[in-house]
């Protein structure tokens, strides 16, 4: 449970379905590495918790098949009506440890009338598995034989799960372009967000004191992009358009909100750009934080090379800013001529002419932060994500 956008799907769920009288149970790992966690906030919502310590994002075999053993003893102990597993590692674990809880509950209808009669009553196919597609796990970025490992190991989970939600359809499309799952088994939810912290308008005095927090003139023109200091995040393609729009306008600054494990390097090359005055670097911050963060910003651009569908841009366009991303997986879906721009991935000098325009361009801000503040109130609700959830289970177990 890191700061990260899966993370604030699951949590969001497992308030929302716990806030509708449901028995909800967070099974997670350890809270680990500098991106900051949410586990806290969990431990505040009223549901069960329960900490798996070898369940762990790195591949370690020994650790992963103890993990296993534990999910599977968990989930047993449970008698859980749905399974619903998020991300690579608890997805794959996780989905494998209930069909194994399942299997076990089938073998125990020894009788074939008592099997017929089970199964009539929804009880030979508990728990039912659903898993949700954040972004997968085998991109261009990794060696073929890790592509296919990561789709050989995908589409043995497939065999076992009941639903995918996808929180874009460029995951479905993937997904089902290598043969993990049937079109049928897919919806598209997008991931919710609080949206109310992000609607929040502050006032003027608030924004020069945020601003002034940071070392930024209220007159500045802030382009900021939000993620975690890590690789395939993009960061570097942003320090080489500053180099020269830096040069093109005095009054902009670029601010880094987030933390990671690549942040000296990072640093490292802002120095080597000669740019350390033009850049800020936040650190971790809450939710909350980036929310007025991204109110006293003037553009968002967001560079990663492989995401599922970036909270952040969303985010941007509910607090009235203008977007700028590479046209990876799930952007498009959020971002188009009216709402942002959409560039094809490392293209440095699309970068620095779009946010040229945009940076000389209060008019032009201004009018494409409406327009993605009006389509984002209306899809990215967390309310709207619990509700289409909901109605996934109900399905399911009628």
């Amino acid at each position: 449970m890191i700061l990260g956008g899966a993370q604030e799907n699951t949590l969001l769920t497992c308030e929302g379905l716990h806030q509708r009288g449901h028995d909800v149970t967070l099974i997670t790992g350890p809270q680990m590495g500098p991106e900051g966690e949410l586990l806290s906030r969990a431990y505040r919502g009223g549901y069960r918790i329960i900490v798996v310590d070898h369940l762990q994002r790195a591949i370690n075999p020994w650790r992963d098949m103890s993990a296993y053993k534990t999910l599977k003893w968990l989930l047993t102990n449970l008698d859980a009506d749905i399974v619903h597993t998020h991300s690579a590692k608890g997805g794959i674990l996780g989905r494998w440890a209930a069909a194994a809880v399942r299997k076990g509950s089938q073998d125990e209808c020894c009788c074939r009338a008592l099997q017929k009669l089970r199964q009539a009553q929804g009880q030979c196919t508990k728990p039912q598995i659903v898993h949700t597609i954040h972004g997968l796990a085998f991109h261009p970025y990794i060696s073929a034989w890790k592509n296919c490992l990561y789709i050989a190991v995908e589409r043995s989970a497939a065999k076992v799960t009941d639903a995918f939600i996808s929180v874009a359809q460029a995951m479905t499309d993937q997904a089902l372009a290598v043969g993990i799952g049937q079109a049928e088994q897919y919806t598209k939810v997008f991931s919710g967000l609080e949206t109310d912290i992000f609607l929040q308008k502050p006032s003027g005095d608030e924004l020069k004191r945020l601003r002034g927090e940071l070392d930024i003139n209220p007159e500045d023109i802030v382009v900021t992009c939000v993620a975690r200091l890590a690789e395939l995040k993009g960061h570097e393609y942003i320090i080489e358009a500053a180099k020269q729009l830096a040069k093109q306008h005095e009054n902009v600054v670029w601010l880094f909100i987030g933390d990671g494990h690549w942040r000296n390097k990072i640093e490292k090359q802002i120095d080597r750009a000669g740019l350390k005055s033009r850049f800020r670097l936040s650190g971790l911050v809450s939710p909350q934080r980036v929310a007025e963060l991204l109110q006293a910003s003037d553009i968002l651009v967001h560079c990663s090379l492989r995401e599922g569908l970036a909270r952040v841009l969303p985010q941007a366009m509910l607090c009235g800013k203008p977007v700028i991303s590479f046209d990876i997986d799930g952007a498009r879906e959020v971002v188009n001529d009216k709402t942002g721009f959409l560039l094809t991935p490392k293209d440095i000098a699309a970068l620095i002419e779009t946010q040229g325009q945009l940076i000389e361009s209060r008019s032009l801000r201004e009018k494409i932060g409406k327009a993605g503040l009006d389509y984002c109130c209306k899809e990215f609700d967390h309310h709207i994500m619990v509700d289409k959830i909901e109605k996934i289970y109900n399905n399911l177990l009628r």
